[in-house]
């Protein structure tokens, strides 16, 4: 069937790589085909770190830096049709978020910035790619995030128990779909498993903390935790936004001379703000029968644990409701795509606070 399935790609705030997704949305519920990581070079990893802090000559590294993440991108594609063994021709079009790499819905002037250039996506691919999904929600008045709650409002509701959707990646956000009539809320929390990464990549030069052993191993030290708290993001109203601009390990070394502590005691601490974080912000929100967690942290089984007796209710994966877990926001910009073309306005006012519903994204034809 020429043109019935599509690709959806996004490399997230953990900047490990591309995840890809090929999705049939024929039915009702999105159905996932195939899946494919596509890992970042260290080379390129690097890179983005570096361009993640403001510095010289910046306007220049991200003018090669977009084109190589387009070349990964579309690598990635290519890759997943090639495991997959299906044809380029079944491809509808390519959902592709990119690589965040600025995010500024406070500035005078609010801004968010992904890179990845989509007419290398196009041109390497032969195929139509949707992108640039967010600026047009912040001209209409909105934060730019978070766009998965509108994925999460469509397919991972409920009439019968308020749920809450989790998604921990490097930062942690929130959907609230309530059973009732009551409209959902969606909003950024802080930190998930950014700061955690960070910390264990420095200390123990390995890329993140299997299980949460090294967290579980020691106790978060109450006071440290306090002082994090303190940021004043945590205590903003919904609609919020952030990203590693704001969580950073600059960011907890401002607050605290983190060697002072035993190394092992700053990553329960940064898993203890994770968790206290997240379980504010749900409170707040209403509180929630259950918990769908997806995103990396979903194997973190120490964090959905204590998650699970912080709030007293169950903390699932969102597999229990026929989802995968680790592929929920490359589905949702393979639906995005559908959305896009298809001309669908869609009210992101509960989650980023828009003004009014948009076509979210911009299409970069192909040649097939």
């Amino acid at each position: 069937m020429e043109g019935d399935l599509y690709i959806g790609l996004i490399s997230g705030t953990s900047v490990d790589g591309v995840d890809a997704a090929l999705v049939s949305l024929a039915d009702e519920h999105p159905r996932l085909i195939a899946t494919h990581l596509h890992a970042y070079s260290s080379d390129l990893c690097h890179s983005l770190h570096e361009l993640f802090v403001p510095g010289n000559g910046e306007i220049d590294r991200l003018g090669e830096i977009d084109n190589l993440v387009g070349e990964t991108f579309a690598t990635a594609a290519l890759q997943l049709l090639d495991l997959a063994k299906v044809p380029a021709a079944r491809i509808r079009a390519i959902g592709c978020h990119g690589q965040t790499v600025r995010h500024r819905p406070l500035a005078r002037h609010p801004f968010t910035l992904q890179i990845g250039n989509p007419y290398v996506v196009a041109e390497r691919t032969g195929l139509d790619v949707v992108w640039d999904f967010r600026r047009r929600d912040m001209v209409a008045g909105g934060q730019g995030a978070p766009l998965a709650p509108l994925f999460h409002q469509a397919f991972m509701g409920s009439a019968t128990e308020t749920r809450v959707v989790l998604n921990l990646g490097g930062i942690a956000n929130i959907t609230r779909l309530p059973r009732s009539a009551e409209p959902p809320v969606a909003f950024d929390t802080g930190p998930a498993n950014g700061l955690m990464d960070a910390w264990i990549q420095r200390v123990q030069g390995v890329p993140f903390d299997r299980n949460g052993a090294w967290a579980a191993s020691a106790t978060a030290d109450p006071d440290l935790l306090s002082l994090f708290l303190t940021d004043p993001y945590f205590a903003m109203p919904a609609p919020k936004s952030t990203g590693k601009e704001w969580f950073h390990l600059p960011w907890a070394e401002r607050l605290a001379d983190l060697a002072a502590f035993d190394p092992a005691v700053v990553q329960a601490t940064f898993l203890a703000l994770t968790v206290e974080s997240i379980a504010r912000a749900i409170e707040a929100s209403g509180g929630c029968d259950r918990v769908l967690a997806c995103g990396g942290g979903v194997h973190n089984s120490t964090l959905l644990k204590a998650l699970q007796d912080r709030l007293g209710v169950p903390v699932d994966s969102s597999a229990s409701v026929g989802v995968e877990p680790d592929w929920v926001e490359a589905m949702t910009f393979a639906w995005l795509a559908v959305c896009h073309l298809d001309g669908r306005k869609l009210d992101t006012s509960p989650f980023t606070g828009a003004g009014r519903p948009v076509i979210l994204g911009s299409l970069v034809p192909g040649y097939r």
